[in-house]
């Protein structure tokens, strides 16, 4: 039961979902920067590799965040939608 409670919750706070949304989206942005500072930017060596080690990792949970974010948005509100129809 609090699960269902916390994704109602969840569902109906869009403004919430949607700076998740932007947020993964600005990690991305910053983790793709790093990647591609690390290839054009820098001289070969550690310390382009590791630019673009970091930059892999906010990649990576920019694009989680994102999608926790887009999901809260669209299924989360379609359960959401659903559910209370049965009460």
């Amino acid at each position: 039961m609090r699960i269902r409670e916390w994704l109602h919750k969840r569902a109906n706070s869009p403004r919430e979902n949607f700076s998740l949304l932007l947020a993964g989206f600005g990690v991305f942005a910053l983790g793709f920067a790093l990647v591609a500072a690390g290839q054009y930017l820098m001289p070969a060596g550690l310390d382009a590799e590791l630019a673009a080690l970091a930059g892999l990792i906010l990649i990576g949970v920019g694009i989680i965040l994102a999608a926790a974010g887009y999901l809260s948005l669209s299924i989360l509100r379609i359960f959401s939608f659903l559910d209370s129809k049965d009460e």
